[in-house]
Parts: C-alpha cells; sequence; structure tokens
C-alpha cells in the first residue's frame, strides 16, 4: 500500500510511508495521484487534495470540516443529535446580541471562541463585564450553559475503533489534561457514552477524533471534538492510535471482530 503523510509526528509508527513537505505538494502531484491514502494534510491542501486530486484523505473530509470550528460541528450536532447537546446560541458579536444574551441567559454561562482546542478559548462567564470583554474580543458569539458536572470523558475513535476512553479531572472549570486536568483510570466508563459516540462517528464518517462528553443524569452529552487530539495521561496511546491507523487503512478488522490478517503496509 502506498502512502503518503504530511505530518512525520503523526504517522511515527507507520511503517513505509513516504513523507511530503505540506508546501511542497504541487512538486510531487505524480507521486500523490499513485498514493493509496493521503495522510493528516493541512487544512488548507484539503480541497486540493480531496476534490482536485479525488485522492482518499485520512483523517476523513468530514472530520476536517466538522472539526474546523465549533460553529460548523456544533450546527452539524444539533441536526443529528439534538438531544446530546447542551443548550448553545451562535450569534454575530454585536452590541445588541451583547444586551440580549445577557438579558436571556442567567449567569455563570460558557463562551467559547470558535477555534481553539486544548482549553483555551473557553471562558466562565461570570458576570456582565466578562462577558462584554469576551464579545470585544470575537467576532462571534458562542454561548452555552454550564452544566453540572466535576469531570468530563475523553473518548478517541479511530476508524470505526474504540481506541480509548477516560475520565478528565480539573481542579478548576477545565478538565483538560494540557490545563492541569488529571486522568481518572479509577472510574468506570459508561457503555451509553461510548456507544454513542461509536454511533455517531459511523453516521457522520468521523474517523480520527477525540471526543469530549459529558454525562448529565445518565445521558451523554457531546461537548465538540479534536480532530487532532493529545495522548498526554494514557500510556500507550500514540502506539494504539498507530496500530487502529494501520488496521483501518488497510481494511483490517479491528480486534474485537476477528483475528487480525497480515499488515498490508509494506
Amino acid at each position: 500500500m502506498r502512502l503518503i503523510t504530511f505530518d512525520p509526528f503523526r504517522t511515527l509508527g507507520l511503517p513505509g510511508v513516504r513523507y511530503i513537505k505540506p508546501e511542497l505538494m504541487h512538486q510531487h502531484l505524480d507521486a500523490l495521484r499513485d498514493a493509496d491514502w493521503l495522510l493528516f494534510p493541512g487544512y488548507w491542501q484539503l480541497n486540493t487534495l480531496h476534490y482536485a486530486l479525488k485522492k482518499k484523505v485520512f483523517p476523513s473530509p468530514v472530520s476536517y470540516h466538522l472539526g474546523h470550528d465549533k460553529v460548523e460541528m456544533t450546527r452539524a450536532f444539533q441536526a443529528a443529535c439534538p438531544t446530546h447537546v447542551p443548550r448553545t446560541e451562535i450569534l454575530a458579536s454585536t452590541p445588541e446580541n451583547v444586551r440580549d444574551v445577557l438579558r436571556r441567559w442567567p449567569l455563570p454561562f460558557v463562551a467559547k471562541q470558535i477555534r481553539a482546542s486544548e482549553g483555551l478559548g473557553v471562558f466562565l462567564i461570570e458576570s456582565a463585564e466578562q462577558f462584554e470583554q469576551y464579545a470585544a474580543d470575537n467576532a462571534v458569539l458562542y454561548v452555552q450553559e454550564k452544566l453540572p458536572i466535576e469531570r468530563d470523558l475523553r473518548i478517541v475513535v479511530v476508524g470505526r475503533e474504540l481506541v480509548a476512553a477516560y475520565w478528565r479531572e480539573g481542579t478548576d472549570f477545565h478538565n483538560n489534561v494540557a490545563r492541569g486536568g488529571r486522568v481518572r483510570h479509577d472510574l468506570p466508563i459508561p457503555e451509553a457514552a461510548t456507544d454513542f459516540v461509536l454511533t455517531l462517528t459511523g453516521y457522520l464518517n468521523i474517523d480520527h477524533a477525540g471526543f469530549d462528553v459529558a454525562m448529565v443524569n445518565g445521558q451523554p452529552v457531546l461537548l465538540e471534538f479534536n480532530r487532532l487530539f493529545g495522548h498526554q495521561g494514557v500510556p500507550g496511546l500514540q502506539q494504539r492510535v498507530n496500530d487502529a491507523i494501520r488496521r483501518y487503512l488497510c481494511g483490517e478488522p479491528t480486534p474485537d471482530s476477528g483475528a487480525p490478517t497480515a499488515s498490508c503496509i509494506a
């Protein structure tokens, strides 16, 4: 199988993968056309590779498009699984909308920047002054209810395979490991959450993502997903992700669906 990667760090564990610098892709069009898969391009490369060269791209185009910002992501989730999405409003950042939000939304609530990860750009709004400052810094208002939770789940899916699921617990408002949250391996993982995420990823064709999920009254509530997720806090996660990528690209069965075949990647 002929594989080309544009991100060597995300494909370190995959054998026989050729690396091409993203900015040099137009110098290697023949190689790109001959490849079976193109791995981890930058977002700016996606349309050329998928639509112009008509190549198979991993992660999937929908993983890129829906994961590009929280507006695209949330609107899709509100259509696909509305009962599993926190109350959210997305509005232009105008003085009228700021006043309207403060009139209708009880404090505290959550405000987010539409393009951020690792817990950055997520704010707990506890006063009108805080929200006005957030609005002054952002062209889009992304307002979401504050859920009654102390921890959340990170659920990692590669292909159609559940690779990891674990609780994250912070000392303040943020649970992200990158923001000081800790991984809890001593708590059971609700099947309702993992089954929901696997069903959703299959429906939307998201094939490489770390989902952030809260449990509220026994029901999974979807916060967001990250197409490029970290591996901190879970020993061996990078290797497990790489193994799942190989199985998916080669069309091999997952560990739960039968004995794996010999690797198709030389």
